[in-house]
């Protein structure tokens, strides 16, 4: 039996939607006109060297009251909880998108709100998205916990499961992870490259220092450290994050997290396909390079294919587990707007040994 809930989601969204080559070819072509005209270089850098500014105004804004908590993940990454009953998964899954869509205004269901942030960004230069990683400029540990470089006593070395969220946000990925795992031996790092969000996560009445350590990271400064040695970690979450960051540092910023897997470790990825509805949307003058775009407050996103993912991953000397496209159509009730949603999710594993 379906309860009216499950129906109501089922009558909003479509899952793995088939494209028409007419509809690829409309997408193709729309990509084509709004990438046609790109941001001088100078405004391009200007972008760069003021990201981190961006961010901690975001959440200067929002604070911690913006993003729903991604309970999702339990369904699309069971190895965030290996002890859940995925029995409880669907209701709440399907709970999660149907109230994403009652509370963007009418906008529609968008993954992070990033669909309605967008459309509110073409009229009023909003400030959007929830897990920023750039590379620019420093970080200051000081103020959010010594980063100890010794490594003979780090945050969580006495863990028997360890997971680092790049990215973070508010919490809304990790928050979720220390309430559904109750296995004695976890521990969650979460960084991010906003100030602010951390201040947000580490200020949270939930945030355990004894199961979690946040912590402000440039993910692209080969200079700045980890509070974790090399392969230390069980899986590393980056959850629309590396679309944020220039594609020239991608590789750069995969090999730094692939090293500090355990062998068998894991990267999960879920991130933005190409033809999203959110890159179609894009208007002439906010390209920056190819699949490459800046919002109306500055910050910045990729749209992936399945093979650039798989050549940053597997360059880094990872094995695939999982690459797969998800195409949704969502409809908005009360517009009576149909929306296709392309996201990727990818899972990557550190081979289990050595290979000469």
């Amino acid at each position: 039996m379906f309860s009216a809930q499950m129906l109501e989601c089922a009558w909003n969204r479509r899952d793995n939607v088939e494209w028409s080559e007419e509809q690829e070819a409309s997408a193709r072509s729309k990509v084509q006109e709004n990438s046609s005209q790109l941001l001088p270089q100078d405004k391009q850098e200007e972008y760069e060297v003021n990201a981190k500014r961006y961010w901690d105004d975001f959440y200067k804004i929002h604070e911690n009251g913006f993003f729903k908590d991604r309970h999702w993940l339990f369904t699309e990454f069971p190895e965030l909880a290996p002890n859940r009953n995925p029995g409880h998964n669907e209701d709440s899954v399907c709970e999660h998108i149907y109230k994403e869509e009652s509370n963007n205004e009418g906008l529609g269901s968008c993954e992070n709100g990033h669909c309605s942030l967008e459309t509110r960004a073409e009229n009023q230069l909003n400030l959007m998205k929830s897990t920023p990683t750039f590379c620019t400029e420093e970080l200051a540990p000081q103020k959010h916990g010594e980063v100890n470089q010794s490594y003979e006593d780090y945050p969580g070395s006495s863990a028997s499961y360890r997971i680092l969220e790049v990215g973070c946000g508010a919490g809304n990925t990790v928050f979720p992870i220390l309430q559904t795992n109750n296995d004695p031996g976890l521990f969650v790092y979460c960084c991010d490259f906003s100030t602010t969000a951390v201040d947000l996560v580490r200020n949270n009445a939930e945030y355990d220092s004894s199961r979690c350590f946040a912590f402000v990271h440039d993910l692209c400064n080969d200079q700045s450290p980890f509070p974790m040695p090399d392969e230390s970690l069980d899986v590393v979450i980056l959850i629309f994050v590396l679309s944020a960051i220039l594609p020239e540092k991608m590789q750069c910023v995969v090999n730094r997290l692939s090293r500090l897997l355990k062998p068998g470790g894991m990267i999960l990825l879920r991130d933005y396909g190409r033809y999203d509805l959110a890159q179609l949307r894009f208007k002439k003058g906010q390209c920056l390079s190819d699949n490459f775009y800046v919002r109306g407050d500055g910050t910045r996103v990729y749209f992936f294919t399945q093979d650039e993912l798989d050549d940053l991953f597997t360059r880094s000397g990872l094995e695939k587990i999982q690459n797969l496209v998800d195409r949704r159509l969502q409809v908005n009730r009360g517009k009576q707007m149909t929306m296709y949603r392309v996201w990727i999710q990818c899972k990557y594993q550190k081979p289990a040994a050595s290979q000469l």
